[in-house]
């Protein structure tokens, strides 16, 4: 049998000489002779590599260290800080809504742009009702064109089996077939017309609405801070109030800014959207009354037609349907 030796480190030695000694000690004897024994520093072992490419946060300049010591990194401001001015302006803008409900402190108000926000908000309730309406039509519209198709195959089947009746069962056969397929041409038009809607409704308005509400916040955050400035306008003049009016000065500032700003983002945003809507809705409107009138007109041409002039990609939306194989995808 090979014999392993350990060298390099007399602790070693030590250590199994310490063991062979203790092997037939008493417990008691033991454990007062490990009680005594002086504790050794341990040695911090790392157990994963540094990392040399770590990258400093953007805008952070590590200062020279001292006495080979690495200096604690400040930051701007604490968690402690945030929530502190975080709870701050809750406070004042939950005061603020208060006193605007009583009537004990003055509201900021652009009539005209008020005026325009909630002409917004009702035509966003509008479109929402046509959009619904819209997607009901197409919903039943697509099971009146299934009720068409399996009519149809009924009386093909029955024209087979049928001599006597063979031509009127065929041409009303024809006839459902022939229906069915305007019928698809415009179902493709109102989904088209309910996608387009939906977009302008829920996305479009959306996003404008949002930047309203971040509008309103920014007002209300305005008009506290306002009102706590001239609150303290008012008071004595002492250096603890001038110190407090120069900060309360300062916020006032930052916030009217704010408020401007976000005001300025409404009207262009408000604009915006007024043209793009009335541009949008012209085009879905006209495409659903010149498809809607081709269709019971029983005019195919003029329906592939208006289908084209719009880009209205042709599909089967009868059809179920099926997912791609990962080989199509």
């Amino acid at each position: 049998m090979s014999r392993i030796t350990i060298s390099g480190d007399p602790t070693v030695h030590e250590y199994i000489n310490r063991n062979a000694e203790t092997d037939n000690m008493h417990p008691a004897i033991l454990r007062s002779e490990i009680e005594a024994r002086p504790l050794r520093p341990r040695t911090y072992v790392p157990n994963s590599l540094p990392l040399t490419n770590t990258a400093a946060p953007r805008g952070y300049t590590p200062s020279p260290t001292q006495n080979g010591e690495i200096p604690h990194q400040k930051f701007p401001s604490s968690k402690i800080d945030v929530i502190k001015n975080w709870s701050v302006s809750t406070y004042k803008c939950t005061k603020q809504l208060i006193n605007e409900k009583l009537g004990k402190s003055s509201k900021t108000v652009d009539i005209e742009l008020e005026t325009e926000i909630e002409q917004l908000r009702e035509t966003q309730k509008k479109y929402g009702n046509i959009l619904k309406l819209a997607k009901s039509m197409a919903t039943q519209f697509q099971c009146f064109i299934l009720t068409q198709q399996s009519l149809g195959e009924a009386f093909a089947e029955l024209g087979q089996k049928s001599p006597e009746l063979q031509q009127e069962f065929v041409q009303n056969s024809e006839t459902q077939k022939c229906l069915s397929k305007n019928g698809e041409s415009l179902l493709n038009a109102l989904n088209f017309f309910v996608s387009s809607v939906n977009t302008l409704c829920n996305k479009t308005i959306e996003d404008t609405l949002i930047t309203i509400k971040q509008y309103e916040c920014a007002r209300i955050e305005y008009d506290a801070y306002r009102s706590d400035l001239e609150m303290l306008a008012q008071m004595p003049r002492t250096d603890s109030n001038t110190v407090r009016v120069g900060d309360a000065q300062q916020n006032y500032q930052q916030h009217k800014e704010e408020f401007e700003k976000l005001r300025s983002d409404v009207i262009v945003k408000l604009k915006f959207l007024d043209e793009n809507r009335v541009k949008v809705m012209h085009k879905q409107l006209l495409m659903f009354h010149n498809a809607t009138l081709a269709y019971f007109s029983n005019n195919h041409q003029a329906l592939e037609t208006t289908l084209k002039q719009f880009n209205v990609k042709p599909k089967s939306p009868t059809a179920p349907s099926v997912a791609a194989s990962w080989l199509e995808k």
